[in-house]
């Protein structure tokens, strides 16, 4: 049995788990042990994502957390949590569930009691929003979308390439669920922001992302303020929505892999 810490990579909307790949083998080779479990419904590869989009319709905030909650409790051990966008919501969550020893959340969707709502975010998800009846359907993006919500710091090339790669339909839901979050006492995007005693929290965002702009990140940071546990920010100003699978991605990884360092794990 291994005695590596475990690392879970958690995605977000319209990315395939697969799109972890690279971090993957580099926190491997850092000594963690390392996976990417997907989404409840997710499909094995890219394709099959893209056909069967039936299976990924439907799951809402609290179904993503149920399944890797039995992804953990498998585990020999409380793992670390590399989420991005909607993924590090849900990393954000179970960490103040103190199911995890520490997390990374990469803009990170935001949780209820953030109430910054940029322009540019509303525009990244209007593909879902457009529609009342896709909270309960599988939402597509096209190349030119995916540019605007992912894309936007990159050439227009690689992130047409980037789409062709790792983008899938992704369930209406959870963008409902964060959109209503400050008007529900009981929203999953709840967040035990005051937990004192949970494992540190690193919060990274993109100074030119659409779709979590640092507004928004930084209101997050905020939440956390009645809890004196660690919680770091940190910035890359040039970078955008595909921060994590675009060709600067390992500057993102081994920033991660330097900050849990410091931390101790």
């Amino acid at each position: 049995m291994s005695t590596s810490t475990p690392v879970l990579f958690i995605h977000g909307l319209w990315l395939h788990a697969r799109s972890w790949e690279g971090w993957v083998d580099c926190f491997a080779q850092a000594g963690y042990d390392a996976s990417a479990p997907g989404w409840p419904g997710d499909p094995d590869t890219v394709g099959e994502a893209r056909e069967r989009p039936e299976e990924i319709a439907d799951h809402g905030i609290d179904d993503v957390v149920s399944h890797y909650v039995k992804v953990i409790e498998a585990l020999p051990t409380k793992p670390i949590l590399v989420g991005h966008s909607f993924g590090g919501m849900i990393a954000q969550r179970l960490l103040g569930e103190d199911l995890a020893v520490g997390a990374i959340a990469i803009d990170a969707a935001q949780i209820k009691g953030v109430l910054p709502l940029p322009l540019s975010a509303l525009k990244a998800t209007l593909p879902v929003f457009k529609n009342p009846a896709n909270k309960h359907r599988a939402v597509s993006l096209t190349p030119e979308q995916f540019r605007f919500a992912f894309g936007n710091a990159i050439p227009a090339e690689e992130s047409d390439d980037l789409f062709e790669r790792w983008a899938i339909p992704a369930p209406g839901r959870p963008p409902f669920e964060a959109a209503a979050a400050n008007f529900s006492p009981h929203s999953p995007a709840k967040v035990a922001t005051d937990n004192q005693s949970r494992g540190p929290l690193l919060l990274i965002m993109g100074g030119q992302d659409h779709t979590v702009p640092k507004a928004v990140t930084q209101a997050t940071l905020k939440q956390y303020r009645h809890s004196d546990a660690v919680t770091d920010i940190l910035e890359f100003p040039d970078r955008a929505h595909s921060l994590t699978i675009d060709h600067g991605w390992r500057e993102v990884a081994d920033s991660c892999l330097s900050w849990l360092k410091t931390q101790g794990l």
